[in-house]
């Protein structure tokens, strides 16, 4: 007796990446519309993976660069631009050839798939670091030289010391490891692309922590950022001890 279509929809999910072929030869003459348009749905699912590995294998062109060099380390910061929160910063060494699909500038990405990504960075990385300034520190050093002090914190956390920094950017003063700054490095870099995903997640889950604290200034929607809501809150309500105060003094 032929297979429900629901059940060959099971099969198929079940199925990993490298049986797809199997089943399509398997299935190939059920003339079922259902069972036609399941296989044409793995089908596009399997040329949507090719094309994802080829654009990470272009990612990867710095690492395979420095390969030679020994641990490479992707750093990226999170919050130089917002009024409120610290600025954060992370430090990520991956497995060489490690997959994570989907990886790109955390920009790109949506909230969620940043959650879902920051999980599985965490789960292979080899090692990953995090370092943060406070908006008391960004007043009193400025926020390049806090973007600084957060990205030496980041790589200092590291549980594995590295040979070679990739960095979005910037060069880190005070720094005795080998840097290469890569400009818009986080959608050039898988480890730059890594690193600002840890430092963008764990920059928005902290505002939203402070939104649960600071009710009425909407961190939790806008993050700190400038938005026009943001800027109106600070005016009725006045700055939190969050706020940059040299980011806000035209609004107060």
């Amino acid at each position: 007796m032929n297979k429900s279509i629901a059940q060959i929809k099971e099969e198929f999910i079940q199925a990993g990446e490298e049986d797809w072929h199997g089943l399509y030869e398997k299935y190939h003459a059920d003339e079922r519309a259902g069972v036609r348009s399941l296989i044409e749905k793995y089908r596009k699912k399997e040329e949507a993976l090719k094309k994802e590995r080829i654009r990470l294998a272009k990612m990867r062109c710095y690492e395979e660069q420095y390969s030679g060099c020994g641990f490479i380390c992707g750093i990226d910061e999170a919050g130089r631009g917002p009024l409120a929160g610290p600025v954060v910063a992370g430090a990520v060494i991956l497995p060489e050839n490690c997959e994570i699909l989907g990886l790109n500038d955390s920009k790109k990405l949506s909230p969620a798939k940043r959650e879902a990504l920051y999980d599985e960075i965490m789960d292979k990385a080899l090692a990953a670091g995090v370092g943060m300034a406070s908006p008391a520190r960004i007043d009193e050093i400025n926020i390049l030289q806090a973007t600084y002090e957060a990205m030496r914190e980041a790589v200092s956390r590291l549980e594995i010391t590295p040979d070679l920094l990739l960095n979005d950017a910037v060069t880190i003063p005070g720094i005795q490891i080998r840097q290469v700054p890569i400009i818009k490095g986080d959608a050039k870099s898988v480890s730059i692309a890594a690193a600002s995903i840890i430092a963008k997640v764990t920059r928005d889950r902290l505002m939203l922590q402070y939104d649960e604290i600071l009710p009425g200034y909407g961190f939790a929607q806008h993050k700190g950022y400038g938005s026009k809501e943001h800027i109106e809150a600070i005016r009725k309500l006045g700055p939190t001890p969050i706020h940059r105060r040299t980011f806000i003094k035209n609004f107060i």
